[in-house]
């Protein structure tokens, strides 16, 4: 069902049982919109910001000690010549 149509349904549903208020009609919507976004969320995998924080460290201290093995690499080569 598309998500048009459930809060077209969910309006009509309000309106039928008598509850006409701007009030609750609001907070069916915002309810809805709410659902749907925390749905659409947890569909894209998102990482929290901690995890994000610690993954940077690990991935900076990886490339630190990659150009430290580079450049001994480099040193070790030159001798040889």
């Amino acid at each position: 069902m598309k998500n048009s149509e459930k809060i077209l349904k969910s309006l009509s549903s309000l309106i039928e049982n008598g509850i006409l208020t701007s009030k609750d009609i609001k907070k069916e919507i915002s309810t809805d919109l709410k659902f749907t976004r925390d749905k659409i969320i947890n569909k894209l995998d998102i990482v929290s910001r901690e995890e994000f924080e610690v993954l940077k460290k690990i991935v900076q201290k990886q490339n630190t000690i990659i150009n430290k093995l580079i450049k001994n690499k480099k040193i070790k080569k030159a001798k040889k010549s």
